[in-house]
């Protein structure tokens, strides 16, 4: 079975960095996605302490990924990367189902 979402190297390793200064009870990262933005919906992530029954746990590069259910169609096939540039760093949703992104990447639509 394919993942809903792939890692890039550097964000997993990003995702370490970010677990091994998180909260003892943390269990991983939590991406969601809610309505927003001036495209209609923005991607959030925030750490996850426990696993809500309906999450897609996606395992990878020795990290913990937790997808929430109502995510899961928005994000089918997308990469999801680290960027550092010089004046800031960011993850990065490579998402094959977006219809049209705004003009400061923040949000995104989906037909």
């Amino acid at each position: 079975m394919n993942s809903i979402i792939k890692l890039s190297d550097n964000a997993a390793i990003r995702i370490k960095e970010i677990m091994s200064s998180a909260e003892k009870n943390s269990l991983g990262v939590r991406v969601s996605v809610k309505s927003g933005g001036c495209a209609g919906m923005s991607y959030v992530m925030e750490y996850s302490k426990e696993l809500n029954p309906n999450d897609e746990v996606i395992e990878d590069k020795g990290v913990k990924v937790f997808i929430d259910s109502a995510a899961v169609m928005y994000l089918l096939g997308t990469e999801m990367d680290y960027k550092k540039e010089e004046l800031s760093s960011s993850f990065v949703f490579n998402n094959p189902n977006e219809t049209e992104r705004c003009g400061c990447g923040e949000s995104f639509k989906i037909d």
